[in-house]
């Protein structure tokens, strides 16, 4: 008898190697995965450090071949990654390896799906910006290596892009994009200004908390086949876990990893909570935040974001996703008052409860958070005002999706509401 709703949830994670000095081990894990000829792919910031030199050197010392590829792009836009994957057909690479945050991690994997699958960038994009094309097969094996401690990307099926023409971020989404291994070192977050690891870590609170308030996966209408089922299938018993324990890492560790570079511990567990936020929202989605960030990051770009590059002027994704997201989930409260509870009590690192609970409750803690770690305040920081308010919102309803998984349908209407609540949160 057909079933007219989902009864079936995936989860999928990275194997991943964590703990101070992990990336020694960088050479051994890539021969492990069968490389022979490895692209390193890491930006102009992450390459001055030294820390992608040191680990090519570990890599050769394997006998692996590496070729560098020191020009990902802070906030990748469709360029961007189409240049990175012709110069990975152009020097026939068998892997991949990713020395960096976010973007050096999206930039692999968009390369690496290019290579083992040709076709222009756009053609995978997400419908309805692109084709929303699935790659036929598996990908080459990737190594992702982590240096900052936000996006989980290490974690994700999902790539991030900028497509300035459209004034919109999109991504693509496929389970094959996910690396084939991680290594999560805490030591390579020494280095991060205090202004990176706050937007890195609000955007670890973001993911897990939309992950952990997402549609529940067995309200959404039945796939017609296994492969009509979508990365992001809403909130599940176990994508909750990972989600939970993601949540009570950011409230108890973001603050201490922002005010000190040295607090190995602090920062080693915001990495731990941005890979595990990762696999939580990797299989349960993010809905209403992210769907407003994506046109709060590509609609303009006049911000010039404290402690990041300065050529290009830009909104950091956790800065771009965590200022509506008070607004967002005092919007999805009703839906189901007790999970928004829960993570409030999750963030704060004690029980929430009393007759005063209502739908600020969450909105609250994540602003203290957000006031304590030096977040902008709202949308407003970011250049935008009242005229704009009617672009964003249509930017965020063509992240249709993410906002599939959201507990509550939000019409163009509510979005527009949970902008201009956003504009300036204190």
């Amino acid at each position: 008898m057909p079933r007219t709703h989902e009864t079936v949830f995936t989860l999928e994670a990275t194997p991943v190697k964590f703990g101070p000095g992990a990336s020694q081990d960088a050479g051994w894990e890539l021969r492990r995965l069968g490389v022979r000829r490895a692209m390193l792919v890491t930006d102009p910031g992450v390459m001055a450090l030294g820390h992608p030199e040191r680990i090519a050197g570990l890599i050769r010392a394997e006998g692996i071949d590496v070729v560098l590829y020191d020009r990902a792009r802070v906030e990748p836009t469709i360029d961007s990654l189409q240049h990175a994957a012709d110069f990975a057909l152009e020097h026939d690479v068998d892997g991949f390896v990713s020395v960096g945050g976010g973007s050096a991690m999206d930039t692999a994997k968009v390369s690496n799906l290019i290579l083992s699958h040709p076709a222009p960038v756009m053609a995978y994009v997400n419908a309805p910006v692109g084709e929303g094309r699935k790659p036929p097969a598996v990908l080459r094996p990737h190594l992702a290596i982590p240096t900052t401690s936000g996006t989980g990307s290490e974690a994700t099926t999902v790539a991030v892009l900028d497509i300035p023409d459209l004034k919109l971020k999109t991504g693509i989404s496929h389970r094959y994009m996910r690396p084939s291994q991680a290594i999560v070192d805490p030591e390579l977050t020494r280095t991060l200004p205090a202004e990176v690891t706050s937007s890195a870590g609000l955007d670890v609170v973001c993911h897990a908390a939309e992950s952990f308030l997402a549609r529940p996966f067995d309200t959404r209408p039945a796939p017609d086949g296994p492969d009509d089922r979508p990365p992001y299938q809403g909130s599940n018993p176990v994508a909750d876990v990972w989600s939970a324990k993601a949540l009570e890492y950011g409230g108890r560790y973001l603050r201490r990893a922002v005010q000190g570079p040295d607090d190995i511990e602090a920062r080693g567990y915001m990495m731990l909570a941005a890979t595990m936020a990762g696999v939580g929202f990797g299989s349960a989605g993010v809905h209403i935040p992210h769907a407003i960030a994506y046109p709060v990051a590509g609609l303009k770009h006049v911000y010039q974001a404290p402690g990041y590059p300065t050529d290009q002027p830009f909104v950091p994704h956790g800065n771009s996703v965590i200022v509506s997201a008070p607004a967002a989930f005092r919007y999805t409260y009703d839906a189901m008052p007790e999970r928004h509870h829960h993570v409030a009590g999750l963030l704060t690192g004690k029980p929430i409860a009393g007759a005063d609970l209502d739908a600020e409750t969450l909105p609250d803690v994540l602003i203290a958070l957000m006031r304590d770690v030096g977040a902008p305040s709202g949308i407003a920081e970011f250049g935008y005002g009242d005229d704009d308010v009617a672009a964003l919102v249509q930017g965020a309803v063509k992240q249709q999706r993410l906002l599939a998984v959201a507990p509550r349908e939000p019409s163009s209407d509510d979005l527009e509401d949970i902008v201009r609540a956003s504009m300036r949160n204190w």
